[in-house]
């Protein structure tokens, strides 16, 4: 594996359709260490720390299997209509000065219009004004006219998880298409605004729906990917799925970075599955993660997150 990360460091790019079995054979130990070697090389020991607040709750009107949002479940998740933007505007302050790099309004349903939209564009020009943080968004599927908004507000990143494969996509969500996805992702770097999207591991899919996964968001050359490993939530249709190891986890992050090695590799939700808040995570090809607490699922703790990072070796200042 070191000599296949050396050839990647050097220049050499995995495409679809070569034989990817060496990832699923290879000795766990070099194979990491061979993620981490191409992401020390490449990426530097820079870190990238973002944050979410869940600025729409609930009553999504998806069927995505995994979310605590959707309408199609019953759960426990707090309901709530679109958040008044000075609290946002006073969240993302209090995670400035945290020093967290980025911060998202993520809200649930398909798309976010109307007054809603407008909600998000004055949280999104009022911390533009006040805060020196990188924005990003997530509001589902919306119009190139509301990606052109959102970047004259001030966002710089657009967040459209693929999710799993498009092989596996039918067996998740049926309420919406890998294609829609796929779609959105054009249309926001048509108007000039990078990409976060990645997926979710654990939903039964199969290790060849993961290395899809990390082959196709090469082929759409997306800057950042992140990774959640599904933590099941009761009265969803994954709540009894047996949640994956930590090899598992650790092995699917190194193959992302083998396939795209120049990206941020996010780790998202799943970290609480390590005891040490996932510390193995950054040095098997790791380089960024959402901090603080999930939309649905509790976090990682910023403050320990930044203490842990900066004993790894890693730069976070901003």
């Amino acid at each position: 594996m070191k000599k296949l990360a050396k050839e990647i460091i050097a220049g050499r790019r995995l495409k679809r359709g070569e034989d990817f079995s060496l990832f699923l054979n290879a000795d766990e130990t070099e194979l990491l260490e061979g993620a981490n070697l191409i992401r020390e090389s490449l990426c530097g020991n820079k870190v990238d720390l973002c944050t979410i607040i869940n600025g729409r709750s609930g009553r999504c009107s998806e069927n995505c299997k995994f979310c605590a949002q959707s309408a199609h479940h019953h759960t426990s998740i707090k309901e709530y209509k679109f958040l008044d933007p000075n609290v946002i505007l006073k969240d993302c302050k209090r995670n400035e000065l945290s020093g967290v790099h980025r911060y998202s309004i993520v809200t649930a349903g398909r798309s976010l219009t109307g007054k809603d939209f407008d909600k998000a564009i004055e949280s999104y020009k009022k911390i533009h004004k006040e805060c020196d943080i990188k924005l990003c968004a997530s509001h589902g599927l919306i119009t190139e006219e509301g990606f052109v908004q959102l970047k004259k507000a001030g966002v710089s990143m657009y967040h459209a998880n693929i999710e799993t494969s498009k092989h596996n996509f039918p067996n998740v969500c049926t309420t919406h298409t890998y294609e829609d996805k796929i779609y959105e992702i054009k249309l926001a770097k048509k108007v000039g605004l990078m990409v976060c999207s990645g997926g979710i591991i654990g939903l039964g899919e199969t290790w060849d729906d993961r290395i899809d996964i990390a082959v196709s968001l090469s082929e759409l050359q997306i800057e950042s990917i992140p990774i959640n490993a599904l933590m099941p939530i009761k009265g969803t249709y994954y709540e009894n799925l047996e949640p994956l190891s930590e090899n598992d986890i650790l092995r699917t992050i190194a193959i992302f970075r083998y396939i795209n090695p120049n990206a941020y590799i996010r780790m998202a939700a799943g970290r609480n599955y390590f005891k040490d808040g996932g510390a193995r995570i950054f040095l098997s090809g790791a380089n960024a993660t959402i901090t603080g607490d999930m939309l649905t699922t509790a976090g990682n703790n910023t403050a320990q997150d930044k203490i842990m990072l900066t004993n790894l070796g890693f730069d976070i200042s901003k």
